[in-house]
């Protein structure tokens, strides 16, 4: 066979030719999800204002739908003027596969829609995006899906005792909420109940002790735990799971005025059987996910129970951009995660519940110490264990891939929406 006198692309690469006033775009990519996944990426990063593109690679429609779709996302712009439009996905897509099931096609949009929901809300600009603007993005999802919606404002919290989102919004014009969106399909009475919780500060100054200026810039993607578990449910509702679902949405803004906890203040969260005391307010998160934890194990009893959180930098600089830290002492439920991510194109990486470092929480002026300072994703996730009794749970802290400084990958720069489409793999393959 004579050599072809064009140089492939190789895996991942992308190669551009002109024929005539078409655009031929070539990826070089195996024929395996995650590989597929991202040469589609690649490929409508290329294709980006293209009115229409025909695609064909072999292997799986889906890997190739969702790739196409995520490669495709660009935050929204804000600006004005003759510049201000940001680039745009191409407008209509043929994949030529004569195998390709439109159910697989559908469920694949399905899930890839739920990723940019939760990027669309956690890119969105901290000046718009208060609490009371995420509950209303969670009330729009609950009235198009049908879902029973409860939310406890400033005064509400007070009177059931939530404690750490009262302490963490303190600081803020914008008072916390929480939200609670119950999806009960018929037909799920042998499927697990599974609540899921995401941290949802929609800004975080860190507070009265607070961050340098560099690391607010991202901050407006705080609340990504909260973006993701509402996509999810919004998902699992679009695609009619005979699972039952509950979400919770811990919302504060993390600021800091005359009402600010302070550190060496003493806070009692949710059901008052743990008291706290705070060594740093710029680890709000634990404190806001240990108010839902508690309130999911106290008063919901669900048979899964899983928080995802931008918590710790520990976790990033552990794992980088490229995969999420998850805490649990269930082996089952770990091997379902890590499962549900490599399949999802979202790996998680399993870090230890070291018990032997359980002591470095322990206040003398309290029951716990909420911020030790010693093996920050670790002891991080020892304190929210503290409040979820004998629930089997995990813990996901996103704070790596949950943010992206590029377009790279199936990532976007900015919001990422990391772990959304692994756990909707996880909930389908619990049905």
């Amino acid at each position: 066979m004579s050599a072809s006198p064009f140089d492939w692309p190789e895996g991942g690469e992308v190669r551009a030719l002109v024929a005539g006033d078409r655009r031929v775009v070539l990826v070089g990519a195996h024929p395996d999800d995650r590989a597929l996944r991202r040469g589609a990426a690649a490929a409508a990063r290329a294709l980006l204002h293209a009115e229409q593109a025909i695609i064909a690679l072999a292997g799986p429609v889906s890997a190739q739908v969702e790739g196409l779709v995520l490669g495709g996302y660009r935050s929204q712009h804000f600006g004005r003027g003759e510049f201000a439009p940001g680039a745009t996905p191409v407008a209509v897509v043929t994949i030529v596969d004569p195998a390709a099931d439109e159910e697989v096609v559908e469920r694949a949009q399905v899930a890839a829609r739920a990723s940019l929901l939760a990027r669309g809300l956690a890119n969105a600009p901290s000046n718009l995006k208060n609490p009371a603007w995420m509950v209303e993005r969670a009330q729009a999802v609950a009235s198009r899906r049908g879902l029973e919606i409860t939310v406890w404002d400033e005064e509400a919290l007070a009177v059931a005792g939530f404690g750490g989102l009262l302490a963490v919004g303190g600081g803020s014009v914008s008072p916390p909420r929480l939200v609670r969106l119950d999806y009960r399909p018929e037909g799920a009475s042998d499927a697990p109940f599974v609540v899921l919780v995401g941290k949802g500060i929609t800004f975080d100054t860190g507070g009265i002790s607070v961050k340098p200026a560099d690391g607010m810039v991202s901050m407006r993607t705080d609340m990504s735990g909260s973006a993701i578990v509402l996509a999810v449910i919004d998902a699992v509702a679009a695609l009619g799971l005979t699972i039952p679902v509950t979400v919770l949405m811990p919302l504060a803004e993390n600021s800091f005025a005359e009402g600010s906890y302070r550190p060496s203040d003493i806070v009692t969260p949710y059901g008052g059987k743990r008291t706290v005391e705070i060594t740093n307010t710029d680890a709000e998160g634990r404190m806001v996910l240990a108010d839902a934890l508690a309130y999911a194990d106290l008063e919901l009893e669900p048979d899964l129970l899983i928080d995802v959180a931008t918590l710790t930098g520990a976790a990033r600089i552990a794992l980088a951009r490229s995969m999420a830290a998850l805490f649990s002492d269930d082996d089952e439920l770990v091997g379902a995660l890590r499962e549900a991510g490599v399949a999802a194109g979202e790996p998680f990486w399993r870090l230890p519940l070291h018990d032997d470092y359980r002591s470095m929480i322990d206040s003398a002026v309290a029951d716990l110490d909420q911020a030790p300072g010693k093996a920050g994703a670790i002891t991080a996730a020892l304190f929210l264990r503290e409040f979820v009794g004998e629930r089997r749970w995990a813990h996901l802290d996103v704070a790596g891939p949950g943010r992206s400084d590029d377009d790279t990958g199936l990532l976007s720069k900015g919001a990422t929406g990391y772990g959304a489409r692994a756990l909707l793999r996880l909930l389908e393959g619990l049905t």
